[in-house]
Order: structure tokens, then C-alpha cells, then sequence
């Protein structure tokens, strides 16, 4: 399994790895089942001029996740994109707060890792097979996050079913890391190391002439 330092160092290296390797399916050049793990989670900020990744905007991500509010009205005033992807009543399925606080799913897996550093059963649900109809307009991205004690550190998976490297996964890594510490700083215990499982990993046409700096070996 292929191990970065960082966010970025992943981001460079995947750029390249897509477009080399990727197969083209319409709009896309597309790799299925990578898996990688990110050592520092926390170094989670996108320096590449190229991509022009916007910190703000991440953050302002994370605290509409944090509301548990599926709502589109705040967070569709900094991405339109949010908006076209909206309900009749202004919603959506992919504000993943909204999904960890159904069932309590985010307060219960706090809950087991303080009374069991053992167990297998911390994890959050969020797409959902069996609420497919519910997905007309917005699907959600991610299958499931995970975590357990491993070491003496709370490490986490994500296992996502569709990820656009340049858009998609430069905020939802960030996003992710801050649950990561949400939730290690709630147990108390140290941050280790990330995985994503990713079955879809993807850059679209329109940013295949972009010029990320290339990984350094």
C-alpha cells in the first residue's frame, strides 16, 4: 500500500497516477480500488498553486458538516454547486453531519471507543443501498468512515465510492481530518494514520492540462 507524509504529497502523486494510468469512461480518466494511506492527517492543507485550493471554503465545509444540517441555504452561497444538487425543499444527502447524526451514529462510536479501545464496531454509514430512491439528484460520495486504537493511536478508513481527485478530494480530506481529531481529542487518545479505500478515483477532462507540480521521489 502506497504511504504519503501528507495531503498534498497524495494529491501530487495520484494527479500523475490518474492521468498516466486512469481508463477513459465519458468525461473522466479513472482508477477503481486504490487504496492509500496518509501518515500525518493533519497536515491537510492543498499547496499546489495550480489547484488553488481555498482553506475558507474547506473550513466553511467542515462547520455546515458540524450543523447536522442537510440544508443547502448558507453553504450554497460559497458553492453553487451545492445548490443545483438540492431538493425541492433545498436538501441534501451528502452533508455528512447530517448522516453521522442519524441513529447518533457519530456519538455512539465515541461511546464504544471510551468503554471498548477494542472494538470493531465504530463506524459511521453514510451511502446507503437501501435508500437509493432517496438519491435522484445527490448521491453520497462516501460508503463509510471507520476508526479504531491501533498502536496507541485512533486511526481511521474511508471507503468511498466516488472521488474526484481535484475538487472532491481536496475538501472532503480536510473535513475528514478534522472528524479524525473530533473524534480522538473526544476519547483522548493520539492521532494515527488514515486510509481511503476509493472505488472510483477520478479527474474530469476540463482539469487534465492542469499543471501540478509533480511529486519529488
Amino acid at each position: 500500500m502506497k504511504k504519503y507524509k501528507n495531503a498534498q504529497t497524495a494529491f501530487q502523486d495520484m494527479f500523475y497516477k490518474i492521468l498516466l494510468s486512469g481508463e477513459r469512461i465519458n468525461n473522466t480518466r479513472a482508477l477503481h480500488h486504490v487504496v492509500f494511506q496518509i501518515e500525518n492527517p493533519m497536515d491537510n492543507e492543498i499547496t499546489d498553486r495550480a489547484r488553488n485550493w481555498k482553506k475558507e471554503y474547506a473550513e466553511k465545509e467542515w462547520q455546515w458538516y458540524l450543523s447536522e444540517n442537510p440544508s443547502v441555504k448558507e453553504i450554497g452561497k460559497y458553492a453553487k454547486l451545492w445548490n443545483s444538487l438540492a431538493d425541492k425543499n433545498g436538501d441534501v444527502n451528502s452533508n455528512y453531519g447530517y448522516q453521522w447524526s442519524r441513529g447518533r451514529q457519530l456519538n455512539r462510536v465515541i461511546s464504544q471507543l471510551i468503554y471498548d479501545s477494542t472494538t470493531r464496531k465504530a463506524a459511521i454509514s453514510i451511502f446507503d443501498g437501501k435508500e437509493y430512491d432517496r438519491y435522484h439528484k445527490d448521491t453520497p460520495c462516501t460508503y463509510s468512515l471507520g476508526f479504531n486504537i491501533t498502536n496507541g493511536k485512533l486511526v481511521m478508513l474511508v471507503n468511498m465510492r466516488s472521488c474526484d481527485l481535484i475538487w472532491g478530494f481536496c475538501n472532503d480530506q480536510f473535513c475528514f481530518s478534522q472528524l479524525h481529531r473530533l473524534v480522538a481529542n473526544s476519547i483522548q487518545w493520539p492521532i494515527g494514520h488514515v486510509t481511503y479505500m476509493i472505488q472510483s478515483f477520478h479527474v474530469y477532462d476540463r482539469h487534465f492540462t492542469m499543471e501540478v507540480e509533480p511529486l519529488l521521489k
